[in-house]
């Protein structure tokens, strides 16, 4: 996906293929980390460093997980000690649950991919809505939720959780159709499942509708799982941005959230260092 593909050329020449030993140290925490929170680190914004690489320094800052892996990658953080805390499943961005004719093909591969999920330790499987394309919001709903239910029996059995993600439309996604998350909440209420939830994405739904801490407090029985990056530019969770995570990551953890909460930022610099300074401005 375009997301996941573009940067690769950027991050291969940061720099960031130290001494292995003296980079792992340089990257431990600076203070005791509180845990309240599990954090994950998305492959594809460090899509120059090997998948090992990034485990191996990931694990050295703290993070548990390494997530959005494709099939043939989810064997390797286990060998760091860590999890992926979400599979690729079988839609695309653009195209997803709200076409009907999609139905055959995503339950097909879902029924294939779930207990592989399952066998692998991994919690979550990551799909979409796809694009309007001049269709009804209201359609996509009703056509989305059709989809899902034939595949969440089988999640529920397997104990898998299916996650479907909010993504904004004005910046990054045009014409995404899950890109509010009064819509997505409705979905989750019409499929009715406990193993559907949403991936809330806060750079995305700061774009779209703002309001974060409130709508993730009123809404967090819906959402599974969490995506962080900077606004404006998708970058570091720094100064220069303007979402206050510390206070973001204090209410998810007051509301007692037991999933992960996934760094997917583009950084600016040194790409390890920045997620350094973004995994201890959550780990609240």
């Amino acid at each position: 996906m375009q997301r996941r593909e573009f940067l690769a050329a950027s991050i291969a020449s940061a720099g960031v293929l130290a001494g292995s030993a003296s980079a792992q140290s340089a990257l431990a925490p600076n203070r005791p980390i509180t845990g309240r929170l599990k954090q994950s680190v998305c492959r594809w914004c460090f899509g120059g460093v090997s998948l090992e690489t990034l485990c191996e320094r990931s694990k050295a800052i703290g993070i548990q997980s390494v997530e959005l892996l494709t099939e043939k990658e989810w064997h390797v953080p286990s060998q760091f000690g860590m999890t992926c805390a979400v599979a690729m499943g079988p839609t695309s961005i653009g195209n997803g649950y709200n076409r009907i004719d999609n139905h055959d093909k995503f339950t097909a591969e879902s029924e294939r991919l779930l207990p592989l999920v399952k066998a692998a330790g991994i919690p979550n499987m990551i799909v979409f809505s796809g694009n309007r394309s001049g269709m009804d919001d209201a359609e996509g709903l009703k056509n989305c939720a059709t989809g899902l239910k034939r595949i969440t029996p089988l999640a529920e059995k397997l104990g898998v959780t299916i996650i479907m993600e909010l993504l904004n439309s004005k910046v990054d996604h045009k014409d995404y159709m899950c890109d509010r998350t009064r819509w997505g909440v409705d979905l989750v209420r019409e499929v009715g499942s406990p193993r559907f939830k949403l991936l809330y994405d806060i750079y995305h739904m700061q774009i779209m509708e703002g309001d974060v801490i409130r709508t993730i407090t009123d809404h967090m029985d819906a959402i599974g799982h969490f995506h962080t990056a900077g606004v404006p530019g998708r970058q570091d969770l720094d100064q220069a941005q303007e979402l206050n995570y510390r206070a973001i990551c204090t209410a998810i953890a007051e509301k007692g959230f037991s999933g992960y909460l996934g760094q997917e930022f583009m950084p600016k610099g040194d790409p390890f260092e920045a997620l350094k300074a973004a995994f201890e401005i959550c780990d609240v």
